[in-house]
């Protein structure tokens, strides 16, 4: 049974046993849990909570908190915390709410008491406006109170709901999340997993088995791996706690306060006016040959760094973070390593949810398209790509931050509208003088176009040849857009970088706002 506090005789007594009382709280409940807490592999509550904030900065909110309930044992053993560290403290100096699970205490399973006290501190962020994060260890609802447990998980994502665009919410799996739990984490802007130890399901193993007759691991089910490659739950996966709490660290260096003011800038070495020759020849002017547009984000970018974001789950597409002269920028490209870079269901996906985190804190978005259209197939058209792939074209309508793009080679069709062209509110559109805008690749369209004359022709092969030069030479040399206003310059590869750096320096104090209305109604 839980020690309890005796009748001290004068002040210097009560401060005596108030500095015990806080002591038991902070060793946890034996050396034994915490024992068994290592043997798993992962750190305790507190020491993740060391790794994430500044050195000494935490202050801890009710760490004497503890249960009411009674009944299966319950009243015999009241920890202090009630399984949940709480409190607030900096990263780089700025203010960074958070609550933390000690699996060590029931199993971290949430109750009324444990409740409370995360309705609390995600109260106090909001009210503050600063950023918060969840560092998840817990085995769900404590099924000995019933549901007033899961009344308190009502409560969590209701203020998920009420933060979200508000301030940043960051989820980082320690351990196990099943059942409902698990749509906290769904609720946020990022989440967070580490292999082996971290699991995230609706219904775990036992449950599949018994209804479906399926056998699965957990890992194999909700692992880190899964949800970063396969279901796109977790945008990040990381052998090992203390770098992904590091990871998390330098995310959080990149994002607002919250969503009134803009993301920190820094000065930056990296002149703005640099040159990227290098450019020239990284991007092959055959539209047919593949390249790797990660190379071509790193010349562009601050030092060639930036932190990209999914970058396991929809590969077609690249969403990243960054640095362009000191200003953080959202990034958006095609990949033509991957599909050819087209856009298909989980890439339409991906980007238009990251397009909506980039304007919710205002955080400017430069778009690098080289895509050749939607992925043609039934499983794509049965799967939804029309109502998926206008997710993407509603984000990026909707987005009122500073807005660039810039074609590299192929822009065609549907997908090049969607991928934030002029005609869809870009401020500033750019293109190389490799770019093909069409509304498709010059063979498919001569097909179309000429296919009586194809079809008529001594040698149809030749006649095809010529007809699909002609259309090249009318309607995709690099100037036909340009000439009709659709793009606003033609520039030098190697200039990219300060061209974009003076657009977005241009753009810094643009002021855009929506028509009123209580929301809007995305596709789903």
């Amino acid at each position: 049974m839980d020690e309890t506090p005796g009748e001290p005789a004068d002040a210097r007594g009560r401060v005596a046993e108030l500095h015990a009382l806080r002591e038991q709280a902070r060793r946890g409940p034996s050396d034994r849990a915490t024992e068994a807490q290592r043997a798993k592999g992962k750190l305790t509550a507190r020491e993740r909570i060391e790794l994430l904030l500044d050195e000494g900065s935490f202050k801890e909110v009710e760490q004497l908190r503890r249960h009411r309930a009674s009944g299966f044992g319950l009243e015999a053993k009241k920890p202090y915390t009630d399984g949940v560290i709480t409190g607030w403290g900096t990263v780089e100096g700025r203010t960074v709410f958070v609550y933390a699970h000690d699996f060590r205490i029931f199993g971290g399973a949430l109750g009324e008491a444990h409740a409370t006290k995360i309705h609390k501190i995600m109260d106090m962020a909001i009210s503050a406006g600063a950023p918060l994060v969840s560092l998840n260890d817990g085995a769900g609802a404590r099924i000995q109170e019933g549901v007033s447990a899961l009344a308190g998980y009502g409560g969590i994502f209701q203020r998920n709901t009420r933060a979200s665009g508000v301030i940043p919410q960051i989820s980082v799996m320690l351990g196990p999340c099943a059942g409902g739990a698990a749509y906290s984490p769904a609720l946020t802007d990022f989440v967070f997993m580490v292999r082996e130890t971290s699991q995230m399901f609706i219904t775990g193993p036992d449950v599949v088995k018994a209804v479906t007759g399926e056998e699965i691991t957990q890992n194999g089910l909700g692992g880190a791996d899964v949800h970063a490659e396969t279901s796109g739950v977790a945008h990040f996966a990381y052998d090992d706690e203390e770098t992904c709490i590091a990871e998390v660290r330098y995310l959080l260096s990149m994002l607002p306060q919250n969503n009134r003011e803009n993301p920190p800038t820094i000065v930056s070495e990296d002149p703005a006016d640099r040159r990227s020759d290098v450019l020239l020849d990284l991007v092959p002017a055959d539209g047919n040959r593949p390249y790797d547009m990660h190379k071509v984000i790193e010349e562009l970018v601050d030092e060639g760094d930036f932190l990209e974001i999914h970058e396991r789950w929809a590969r077609n597409i690249i969403c990243a973070l960054a640095r362009l002269d000191g200003q953080v920028i959202g990034i958006v490209a095609n990949q033509p390593q991957s599909l050819a870079g087209v856009l298909d269901i989980e890439a339409s996906e991906k980007a238009a949810r990251f397009v909506q985190m980039c304007d919710a804190f205002n955080i400017p978005i430069v778009t690098l398209l080289d895509v050749p259209g939607f992925l043609p197939g039934v499983d794509q058209e049965h799967g939804g790509i029309i109502r998926h792939g206008a997710k993407l074209l509603y984000a990026y309508c909707n987005a009122t931050v500073p807005r660039i793009s810039l074609i590299l080679r192929k822009a065609y069709g549907g997908a090049y509208i969607v991928m934030d062209s002029q005609s869809i509110g870009a401020d500033l559109t750019y293109a190389w003088p490799t770019n093909e805008i069409a509304v498709m690749g010059a063979e498919g369209a001569a097909n179309v176009i000429f296919r009586k004359q194809i079809a008529e022709a001594e040698d149809s092969e030749a006649m095809r040849a010529r007809m699909v030069k002609e259309y090249k030479a009318e309607l995709m040399h690099p100037y036909y857009a340009a000439e009709r206003g659709l793009v606003d310059d033609v520039i030098d590869p190697a200039e990219t970088r300060e061209v974009l750096a003076s657009a977005l320096a241009m753009l810094r104090t643009k002021h855009a706002d929506l028509p009123s209305r209580k929301h809007g109604n995305p596709p789903q």
